[in-house]
């Protein structure tokens, strides 16, 4: 029984020494939050498919189901169904799903609006620009911190 507890203690001590060495060297910089590791892939992915559908026309009250045209909840709705996400049908209903996100703590994936009352949205990407689709450019990615969008942001979502 000492000889079998013995090796359990002694497995144990090397195990601990092994982390500190690896915390001390940098290699293991402590534990991994997993599920913002997940919703960052998530949200990419995201991303990565909503830019496939750049230069796609607008029209308003597009039909759900194609992609030939979009208006800009439709898009919206379009890419996060894709990737598992159900969201409401208009931009003033999307508006009230998932988390409020303050402006200061956008990350890429998050849904943000404008107007008021609101009936425009688009798909943060980072780095103060987002994914959209209006008028003539159809979907665009656009400046959240320049002219008419930044004197027209309301609020943001998080639903990924």
């Amino acid at each position: 029984m000492n000889n079998l507890m013995g090796k359990r203690w002694g497995r144990l001590m090397m195990s601990v020494s092994l982390s500190a060495a690896l915390l001390t060297t940098g290699i293991l910089a402590g534990p991994v939050n997993t599920v913002e590791a997940v919703s960052a892939s998530k949200a990419q992915s995201i991303i990565s498919t909503s830019q496939k559908y750049l230069g796609t026309p607008y029209e308003f009250g597009a039909k759900m189901g194609q992609t030939r045209t979009f208006d800009c909840s439709s898009f919206v709705k379009t890419v996060f169904a894709k990737h598992g996400i159900t969201l409401p049908r208009t931009s003033k209903a999307q508006s009230k799903v998932g988390k409020y996100v303050p402006k200061s703590q956008l990350k890429p994936g998050d849904l943000v609006f404008f107007y008021k009352p609101i009936h425009h949205v688009g798909i943060y990407i980072g780095n103060g620009k987002f994914i959209h689709t209006y008028g003539k450019p159809g979907v665009t990615i656009s400046d959240l911190n320049s002219g008419w969008w930044k004197k027209n942001y309301t609020t943001a979502r998080r639903v990924s």
